[in-house]
């Protein structure tokens, strides 16, 4: 299963999950209904021979009581996975910490991120919990969150921690978080119903002795009831729900880190040591249960969020047995195991065998290929990874964990070589944050930008992107606004910088509101042909100097998608900018249609099914603007 149908089979879970839900909210009514109308509805018909009002309005408040507490539960989610993080009593984890535990976990998520081709989240520590657990939060990997508990930290080795976090990375890109805070929602809305009437029922009735009195409590008892049957019900559901997506994780973990030790070794140590990986605030660790990475609450049967712990790790070692688990046990209750004392390698530090490419070089690439690789880095993407941020230098590393700097950076990489472009896009700046931000940009592009390996600006970015988030809102728009501003200051801006430009802006976008950008895309192929026809003729008209060449790539690429329909090839005027209007509805396809989509621009890349490094990130980019994320270098150079 590819990148496209986990999100096409997240889409899926989520509208099953919806009508289930919704079935369990019709049964509560009824019930609900039922109940009123036993009690009360001979009463009301002997009093006003109108019972039909009692039930619409007893089927009204319960919808709203649910419908309300699903709401506001969301609402307080709408900032994303950071406020999940800190209501685990999460602690941030400094971009510029020395500690070597907190470096190595940062590490590992920047390792993993850069891979996959997605900003790097937010990372916390749940510092009170010694349990070995993880979860990742958020609707979109712009605003997710990977928290991790000390347990983890001190008991996991390296490769066992990198397991983990691939883990929380294939929910982060397979849809399921915005899966997970929905089920938050719906959860709490039909406790609500459970709480208020038990409640009532404890205040309700002091001092009234009226028949009134009586009917209210009678009520509360029936909401009580139903509701606590309703939450009975929706957590078998939202149980089943999670047991398929949590074993579905384990096998992207794999496919993320191509090896099934660490993830293996991180459960064993789970089902060895005493504290497992149960959480010590049980109210808090029951809502979020479905989020974690093993089970934190100890919930069994129909309850169980996670499949039981020996058949996940039998599924990565088939030969592992239970009595081997019995004798971990055993030996880790004398002595705990030491995560660092078994391995202290830091990753990222420069000692990988993997190369960049020349910046001439070539790869050979075909459409299904980078089908394939979207979201699935593989063994040699960690390599490449930690090759790609030693190779970034020191001092701009440096600038991309400095909050007062990290704006600079960021505009420096999108000023064009050009001389006229690039005083044009400084006085844009300049108008907008100021002419020492202005200045700033341009010295770090002349100075060190511009003689990036083209291979390492995506990357940079994605360093950045952590920092960048902590500026004050205000701050954060008036920065998209520049961004905006400096990639339209000049038609001839290149296609790359335009499209980089495009993706901070949708990535701070939806970090500042992200319940408002994501969703799931139901638009199908045939009804965005138009936006695709510009999309694959200005990608064509960018890379070919010959418009013979051009019509070659164009055709290349519509065969791909749009095998039987009639799309000549017509030369856009105004460079990439007339792609304003086509990202939306090309964002809004659903997931196969997406990859059709990624296809044909990579057909339009590489007609002769060849394409330059630079080529290469240009496709890297579009597929980040589609949030289809993609690991650098797609093949080895020819």
């Amino acid at each position: 299963m590819n990148f496209f149908e986990h999100q096409a089979a997240a889409r899926r879970a989520s509208t099953r999950l919806v009508v289930l839900f919704g079935l369990a909210v019709a049964g509560i009514v009824l019930a609900v209904d039922f109940a009123v109308w036993i009690a009360f509805g001979a009463a009301t018909a002997r009093d006003s021979g109108s019972p039909a009002a009692l039930l619409v309005f007893s089927t009204f408040a319960t919808l709203a009581i649910i419908g309300l507490g699903s709401m506001y539960r969301i609402a307080t989610l709408r900032g994303g996975g950071e406020p999940v993080a800190l209501q685990f009593g999460g602690v941030p984890v400094p971009e510029g910490t020395t500690d070597f535990n907190l470096r190595r976990l940062r590490n590992v998520v920047e390792e993993i991120a850069i891979a996959s081709g997605v900003p790097v989240p937010k990372i916390y520590v749940l510092e009170q919990e010694t349990a070995i657990n993880a979860f990742a939060a958020g609707y979109s990997p712009s605003d997710a969150v990977v928290a991790v508990t000390r347990g983890a930290l001190d008991r996991l080795n390296r490769d066992e921690l990198q397991g983990v976090i691939a883990h929380e990375f294939s929910h982060i890109l397979n849809g399921d978080m915005r899966l997970n805070i929905r089920l938050m929602g719906i959860l709490f809305g039909i406790l609500m119903l459970a709480i208020i009437g038990r409640k009532v029922l404890q205040f309700g009735g002091r001092g009234r002795d009226s028949r009134g009195a009586a009917a209210i409590l009678v009520a509360a008892l029936v909401a009580m009831i139903v509701g606590y049957i309703g939450l009975f019900f929706a957590r078998m559901i939202k149980a089943g729900v999670s047991r398929t997506r949590e074993s579905l994780a384990d096998a992207s973990a794999v496919q993320f880190t191509r090896q099934t030790q660490g993830l293996a070794g991180a459960l064993k140590k789970i089902g060895g040591i005493a504290e497992g990986s149960q959480l010590n605030d049980r109210a808090d660790a029951e809502e979020a249960s479905h989020m974690l990475f093993g089970d934190g609450v100890g919930f069994s049967g129909l309850f169980a969020t996670h499949p039981p712990l020996l058949q996940r790790i039998q599924a990565l070692e088939p030969s592992f047995r239970a009595d081997e688990l019995d004798a971990l046990q055993r030996k880790w209750l004398a002595t705990p195991p030491d995560g660092l004392a078994e391995d202290t390698r830091l990753g990222l530090d420069g000692g990988s065998s993997a190369r960049l490419p020349g910046a001439g070089d070539q790869f050979n690439v075909t459409p299904p290929m980078v089908v394939a690789q979207v979201a699935q880095p593989a063994a040699d993407d960690y390599r490449r990874a930690d090759a790609i941020v030693s190779t970034i230098p020191d001092s701009l590393r440096a600038l991309a964990a400095q909050r007062e700097q990290v704006m600079a950076l960021l505009l420096g990489l999108l000023l064009d070589d050009d001389a006229a472009i690039a005083a044009a896009q400084r006085t844009e700046i300049s108008a907008r944050l100021g002419a020492a931000v202005a200045d700033q940009a341009a010295s770090l592009h002349q100075r060190l930008i511009e003689e990036l390996h083209p291979m390492l600006r995506l990357p940079l970015a994605a360093l950045a992107f952590p920092v960048l988030r902590l500026r004050p809102r205000p701050e954060l728009d008036t920065f998209m606004d520049t961004v905006e501003a400096v990639v339209h200051a000049d038609g001839q801006v290149s296609l790359f910088e335009y499209c980089l430009g495009r993706l901070l802006q949708s990535q701070v976008r939806e970090s500042l509101d992200p319940a408002r950008h994501v969703r799931f895309g139901r638009t199908k192929i045939a009804n965005a042909r138009s936006e695709i026809a510009t999309l694959l003729c200005v990608v064509a008209q960018a890379g070919n100097d010959s418009p013979q060449d051009a019509q070659r790539a164009y055709l290349s690429g519509v065969q791909r998608v749009l095998p039987s329909d009639y799309l000549p090839y017509r030369p856009r005027e105004g460079g990439p900018l007339v792609l304003d209007a086509v990202w939306g509805p090309l964002d809004d396809l659903d997931p196969l249609a997406k990859q059709a989509l990624i296809e044909a621009i990579t057909a339009t890349v590489s007609h002769d099914n060849r394409i330059t490094v630079a080529e290469s990130e240009l496709l890297r980019t579009i597929c980040g603007v589609l949030h289809c994320p993609l690991p650098p270098m797609l093949e080895r150079a020819a």
